[in-house]
């Protein structure tokens, strides 16, 4: 042949070069040619220009790749020359070296035959038997735990769910195609389970729609979700409280009968991921995670559901600080304020402002809680307690106040009787020196029974009873601080 590279016949039905397997190799020690390469009468190996793209013959089976000589500046595809991809090319060897087969994705793609095959594969159950439900397992990682609202009894949490199925019709044999055995594909090439979250009231949507495929058809999706969801939050201990929200994932597409959904690890080794994985430190601690299986019973069918049960505690550190001592130096302060020795009335301008300030933290908590519960928190009880203690210290107060006045008016109107008497009897004896003399003692006893009068300006009964009122307000206060420190740590 004179040394010239010869071309095999066409194939006229087919409309394309020989088909020729990417696994055949060149010339052999002994100088045997290859089906695949033409030699020429010195032995030199000469591979063609460019292998055809990747896809299986139907009548060579999987393992064989066209070789169609390429059109003018084009790949096969329609991709420009050069680029290698849509396209598996054979490289020239080193010297005494066997040609070098180069795979791409787009050979599986093509043996596949995604980009020909209708959008309804993607939404068809993949079972080959008709009678066996689909088993898809799940895998749960929360990520954050972003917000909870108390007013909205909602909760924003981040987290990646991991689904893994099989699509028994989606195969291809790695040694085919260099070992190529995954290849990542969008959501809507192939069917993918539908997921809803029952308590879901809003989600942000998110842009890594793609899945993993392996060539013995096992799939598999990491889908992060952003959720908010609804929860009903029990704010009895607020802020000493810990919440649990739950996760209901359920597919109500397909009954038991066609899917089925079954945990991936235990509660315990996804608890222990996702503290790993938890991004936030804020204001509520991720404690707790547990799951539940059941099936809803709905139009006479049965649907699969899994629960995630996630339990939070609060860190309340920021209310302490920010409440519940302002409000309890607030009550030391009227305390302190009711034991002074100040005078009444300067007492009751004093407890009149606590109890101002004291109303103004009522209302930055009015704001936090929400407006409707089952039973009062404790801490509303608490700044109740409070501000009806500090109201009950100024009514003391004012009783004190009332007595105080009350018996300055009756020690006047006493010592006025008394000196009223004692004029009486100095001017009616004047005329007899011996009264007079009697007049003078009674003066002089008079005189020295003045003084005694005075201590009804400060009734003998009013210390007493200042005491008593004291001392009970203090026991009632201890009484109530000690009822509330007991509900908050039950």
């Amino acid at each position: 042949m004179g040394g010239v590279l010869q071309s095999p016949p066409r194939d006229p039905r087919a409309g394309v070069g020989p088909r020729v397997s990417p696994h055949q190799h060149a010339p052999d020690a002994s100088g045997a040619s290859s089906p695949a390469l033409r030699t020429a009468e010195g032995g030199g190996v000469q591979p063609p220009a460019l292998w055809g793209w990747g896809g299986a013959d139907p009548r060579k089976g999987p393992g064989s790749c066209r070789a169609d000589p390429p059109t003018a500046g084009r790949e096969p595809g329609g991709l420009p020359r050069g680029t290698g991809l849509g396209s598996s090319r054979t490289l020239p060897p080193a010297a005494g070296a066997a040609p070098r087969y180069i795979c791409t994705y787009y050979d599986v793609i093509e043996h596949l035959n995604i980009t020909s095959h209708s959008k309804l594969h993607a939404h068809i159950l993949p079972k080959t038997n008709w009678k066996e439900p689909l088993e898809v397992n799940m895998d749960f990682m929360l990520i954050a735990i972003l917000s909870v609202a108390e007013k909205l009894q909602t909760v924003t949490f981040y987290f990646v769910l991991r689904l893994e199925w099989k699509n028994a019709f989606v195969t291809w044999d790695p040694q085919d195609f260099c070992n190529i055995s995954r290849i990542v594909l969008p959501m809507d090439s192939y069917w993918s389970p539908p997921i809803f979250i029952l308590e879901q009231v809003n989600e942000q949507k998110s842009d890594l729609e793609y899945m993993v495929v392996t060539h013995n058809g096992a799939f598999n999706t990491s889908q992060p979700f952003q959720v908010t969801l609804m929860c009903s939050l029990m704010i009895l201990k607020f802020p000493f409280d810990t919440q649990t929200c739950n996760i209901s994932i359920a597919s109500f597409l397909y009954p038991v009968t066609d899917l089925v959904m079954k945990i991936k690890r235990t509660p315990a080794e996804m608890m222990k991921n996702s503290q790993s994985y938890l991004v936030t430190d804020g204001e509520w601690k991720f404690t707790n995670l547990s799951i539940s299986e059941y099936r809803e019973g709905l139009d006479e069918e049965e649907y699969p559901v899994i629960v995630y049960k996630i339990s939070m505690e609060r860190r309340p550190t920021l209310y302490i600080l920010n409440l519940i001592l302002p409000t309890c130096a607030l009550y030391l302060l009227d305390m302190a304020v009711l034991f002074g020795p100040s005078s009444l009335e300067e007492k009751i301008s004093f407890q009149i402002s606590i109890i101002l300030g004291s109303s103004m933290l009522a209302v930055i908590l009015n704001n936090m809680l929400p407006t409707s519960s089952n039973e009062p928190p404790i801490i509303v009880i608490f700044f109740l307690g409070t501000f009806l203690l500090m109201i009950m210290a100024v009514l003391d107060t004012f009783f004190l106040l009332h007595q105080q006045h009350k018996s300055l008016r009756l020690g006047k109107a006493l010592g006025s009787i008394q000196q009223g008497v004692h004029t009486k009897l100095a001017t009616t004896d004047a005329s007899n020196q011996a009264m007079k003399h009697l007049a003078k003692k009674t003066q002089e006893k008079g005189q020295q029974a003045k003084p005694l009068w005075k201590p009804q300006e400060q009734d003998p009964v009013l210390p007493v009873l200042e005491k008593v009122l004291l001392y009970s307000h203090l026991f009632l206060s201890f009484f109530f601080f000690a009822v509330i420190s007991i509900k908050w740590s039950s």
